[in-house]
């Protein structure tokens, strides 16, 4: 078994892909510009060739091939098992291409997400190749996704994007982010609004799913409300299948981390977000998108359900944190923001973490006073950035 084989992969993927089948086949981000994006800063752009792609699925398909072999080996009829799992990983002389193929093999999913940032800017008779080919090596994929933006997918017909379909490709994930011109010319997005909801229902025509991500807090303290309401409007138009919700964070690495040290961008508190996000979904109509919180930097992660039926439900758990003592408010922020809690219900659900948690906000409240608890906060959370 050759065991250092690889295969190149990107350094991010959607939460929902994270037991999805990684390959890259553009590197990092053509734009590169948004003021709130952490990743690919000072990395160059630039696309693989076909046949470089088509080597990486043929390497992917060998190394599937050998663990499969090594199930036989270890008396599990082809069965990746925890103890083929901890065979791979507890052996050194296994990649990280080889870990992941297992990992992936293990979860079950059948799903691949196309790396990096926008793949759909290549073009359409070599993407269409590539998605046949890895269709073809792996017949058993049940799902191909990617990333891609909303001013690149405008730059395509209907019909090279139902190629792009029907060559494979089932779902287009796009970072929407905000539906406001002006906080979409502040942050450096490179598209409008009216480019959101042209890309977005192209995809859709061209019979693939699209996810929208939007970003509560982008308009920061003088943009909210605009934000929140004309971002619901631009979604209103486009009625995606999917609704992501990714609350904004800046690590030092984000560009926009200058303008809120100068003062030029106030950043909302916890609790200003998620008014926010009562008012973006309020603000919806006529849509049948399924809403999801699938993310740790979000506060209330089961903020979600399908529209319109599930709206109240969602409000009802916006307004049942909005309800709490201040101080229960904190100890599920503390909790949530270390990974402990993803409902609010949890807080009572665990005494002993209960009182874990309410022992370090007293502590840093004694050392570091209440600026000191916000920033321990902000430090847990941008640790999953």
């Amino acid at each position: 078994m050759v065991k250092k084989l690889e295969f190149e992969q990107g350094p991010i993927r959607p939460p929902s892909e994270a037991r999805s089948f990684l390959l890259r086949i553009t590197r990092n981000c053509p734009w590169n510009q948004c003021l709130f994006c952490p990743v690919y800063k000072n990395e160059k752009f630039s696309l693989r060739t076909v046949d470089e792609i088509k080597q990486d699925i043929l390497i992917a398909r060998n190394i599937s091939d050998d663990i499969k072999s090594l199930s036989w080996k270890l008396g599990f009829s082809g069965e990746i098992t925890p103890l083929v799992i901890n065979h791979i990983f507890n052996n050194p002389g296994f990649s990280d291409s080889y870990r992941s193929i297992a990992i992936w093999h293990y979860f079950g999913t059948g799903a691949c997400f196309i790396q990096d940032a926008d793949n759909l800017v290549m073009e359409t008779a070599d993407i269409v190749e590539v998605l046949k080919f890895l269709r073809e090596k792996f017949p058993d994929i049940t799902r191909v996704t990617t990333y891609s933006r909303s001013r690149t997918i405008v730059r395509k017909s209907v019909e090279e994007l139902r190629s792009i379909k029907d060559a494979g490709l089932d779902r287009v994930h796009v970072g929407l982010e905000s539906g406001y011109d002006p906080v979409l010319k502040f942050m450096k997005k490179g598209v409008t609004a009216a480019q959101h909801i042209e890309a977005g229902r192209k995809i859709l025509d061209a019979g693939m799913e699209l996810s929208e991500y939007i970003m509560p807090g982008l308009g920061g303290l003088s943009m909210w409300k605009e934000h929140a309401v004309e971002t619901a409007k631009v979604l209103n138009q486009i009625n995606p299948d999917f609704i992501r919700l990714r609350s904004l964070r800046l690590p030092d690495e984000a560009p926009l981390k200058e303008k809120v040290v100068s003062g030029e961008f106030i950043m909302l508190t916890d609790d200003m977000v998620v008014e926010e996000i009562k008012l973006f979904i309020k603000s919806l109509d006529g849509i049948t998108s399924t809403i999801t919180s699938d993310h740790i930097m979000n506060l209330l992660e089961d903020v979600t359900g399908k529209m319109p039926e599930d709206r109240q439900k969602m409000i009802d758990v916006i307004e049942k944190y909005q309800a709490m003592p201040d101080h229960e408010r904190l100890v599920y922020r503390v909790g949530r923001r270390g990974g402990y809690y993803h409902s609010i219900d949890d807080i009572n659900r665990d005494p002993a973490m209960r009182r874990k948690i309410e022992n370090m906000i007293s502590d840093l409240g004694d050392k570091e006073g209440e600026n000191g608890i916000e920033e321990y906060m902000n430090k847990l959370v941008n640790q999953y950035l």
